[in-house]
């Protein structure tokens, strides 16, 4: 009888871990784009797929921060002379005025044909090649990282799994095809108000947005234009491979780094668009390290972190621009975290300042001596502040920075300055005003609970949709017809000519009519005179 039920407890086990072993899915991530930031957010979802039991292959040309025992990183690193270039390109942005996105964008034409290009060159090492070329790989869905690169759905294609686009940021006008997610440009476009909730929108901000979504045509069809060069370039020699429009029809889901119950602006969306804005948050923040734990144990009146992201380093600005802030942020009775990459060459020594180059930003934020968040509006900064309840001040530097700082001011969240144009008394006077009246803080603490108040965490809603990806071998079901719909089509152009041939030929025809009677009258007419 025990050694019945031994047999039977071994048998189970064997079934369970048969089962659970069963569940790990083989998923391969491209996330080749320049930017750190984007890197984060990326890998932060590839550990969460880990840490659920997959095999995540991921593809980049960084070196992650964030990585997990069941990640196999592929790195095809930037050379030196890549390296600088990218620095120069953004320390020469950082000078300019990029107060309009759209503008921004088309401005930033060089900087996105070298990072494409970067993009195509890392799917063309032998070492990513592999990856199809080698019969024994095998994988279930390709998480394919967003950054103006569509061609490389193709790779997906090539390695015969369905592809779920990554992007790190909101629905917009270039991702929005993909999936056939209406554009909505009225009030929900590239250049929304801020304002979540039933409020009208004015004429003002729809003929803005309206002539932003142009800009962003003109983009895009640059952007396009690129996209068909590479696709050829990467994919080229592969006859079995659809022509480039047909390809984008393949993408299953995307997934949209914001979450617009919370942020807005409201507006509908098609069952392949799924938010998961805040995924790089953890539930549960780790342990700051011991130098920067020390510092804000004794910050009696509180801790501003201070961090103009992974892009744009304190080399880039302006040398005068340094020392205001230095000036301003050494005479305050806060501490101060400070993010400098050169800590042999700090813009000043200070007792309350302390300088990093690199910062555990969602940790250090989820601190409760953290007073004020002094950001360059990135999307992912703006996101962890407002999950933690903090206050900003935002400092933009260019793409969608502008437009994510104003937001937050609308918002009531906190204020924003030109870093162009940054002088001591208004950057003081704006961090004083911030630290002094509670109605900031007030009101991004109400926005942070609505913001976690989801039906499904982002976590859980980005792995309930990958997986079901991976279970049907692809969402086509989802797809919506707009997708395989041509321009003509999809707005009722024909339709619309249909309707005005028909009242034309009505009013021609009534008119032939009417002349007809008119004729027939005037000869009757004539002939009973003449009788």
């Amino acid at each position: 009888m025990v050694h019945n039920l031994k047999r039977l407890l071994l048998l189970a086990i064997a079934i369970v871990t048969t089962t659970s072993g069963s569940q790990g899915a083989n998923i391969l991530g491209l996330f080749p784009s320049l930017s750190p930031s984007h890197l984060i957010i990326q890998m932060s979802a590839a550990k969460v797929l880990a840490e659920r039991g997959h095999n995540v292959t991921v593809v980049t040309a960084l070196k992650p921060v964030v990585n997990h025992k069941n990640i196999t990183v592929i790195q095809v690193p930037l050379t030196k002379e890549e390296s600088q270039m990218m620095s120069d390109t953004v320390g020469k942005m950082s000078r300019n005025d990029n107060s309009n996105m759209a503008l921004s964008l088309l401005r930033m034409s060089d900087q996105m044909d070298f990072m494409v290009r970067k993009n195509a060159e890392t799917l063309m090492d032998d070492r990513v090649k592999d990856l199809y070329l080698n019969n024994g790989n095998k994988f279930d869905l390709v998480l394919s990282g967003y950054f103006m690169n569509e061609f490389q759905i193709g790779f997906a294609k090539k390695v015969q799994a369905p592809v779920i686009v990554f992007a790190t940021m909101p629905p917009n006008q270039l991702l929005n095809p993909l999936i056939g997610n209406p554009m909505e440009i009225s009030y929900a476009g590239i250049n929304d108000s801020g304002e979540v909730g039933g409020k009208s929108v004015t004429f003002r901000q729809r003929l803005i947005s309206y002539i932003t979504s142009l800009g962003f045509g003109i983009f895009g069809q640059l952007s396009e234009r690129r996209n068909r060069y590479w696709y050829r370039e990467v994919f080229g020699d592969d006859p079995t491979l659809p022509e480039y429009s047909e390809l984008l029809k393949n993408t299953s889901l995307v997934f949209f780094s914001s979450y617009a119950a919370s942020e807005g602006p409201i507006r509908p969306n098609v069952p392949g668009a799924i938010e998961i804005g805040g995924i790089q948050i953890k539930d549960k923040p780790d342990p700051l390290p011991q130098n920067m734990a020390e510092f804000l144990g004794n910050a009696t009146d509180g801790a501003i972190l201070l961090s103009l992201g992974s892009n744009v380093q304190g080399s880039h600005l302006k040398p005068d621009t340094v020392v205001k802030m230095f000036n301003v942020l050494s005479k305050l009775k806060q501490k101060v975290i400070w993010k400098w990459e050169d800590l042999e060459k700090t813009p000043g020594k200070s007792d309350n300042i302390l300088y990093s180059k690199w910062l555990p930003q969602d940790d250090i934020l989820a601190h409760p001596k953290i007073k004020l968040f002094i950001n360059h509006a990135g999307k992912g900064g703006i996101t962890e502040a407002q999950y933690h309840g903090k206050p900003m001040l935002s400092l933009p530097v260019f793409a969608d920075q502008p437009r994510n700082a104003n937001s937050m001011v609308k918002k009531g969240f906190g204020l924003t300055l030109s870093l162009l144009t940054l002088e001591e008394q208004p950057f003081q006077e704006a961090i004083l005003e911030i630290l002094s009246n509670p109605q900031y803080a007030q009101k991004v603490a109400a926005f942070s609970s609505l913001y976690r108040d989801r039906p499904m965490t982002a976590k859980e809603s980005f792995v309930y949709w990958t997986e079901y990806v991976i279970r049907h071998h692809g969402a086509a079901h989802l797809q919506c017809p707009l997708v395989h719909m041509n321009f003509i089509a999809a707005n009722n152009i024909d339709i619309y000519i249909l309707f005005f041939v028909i009242l034309v030929s009505i009013i021609v025809i009534l008119r032939l009519l009417i002349q007809f009677i008119y004729r027939r009258l005037i000869s009757k007419s004539k002939k009973e005179k003449n009788e």
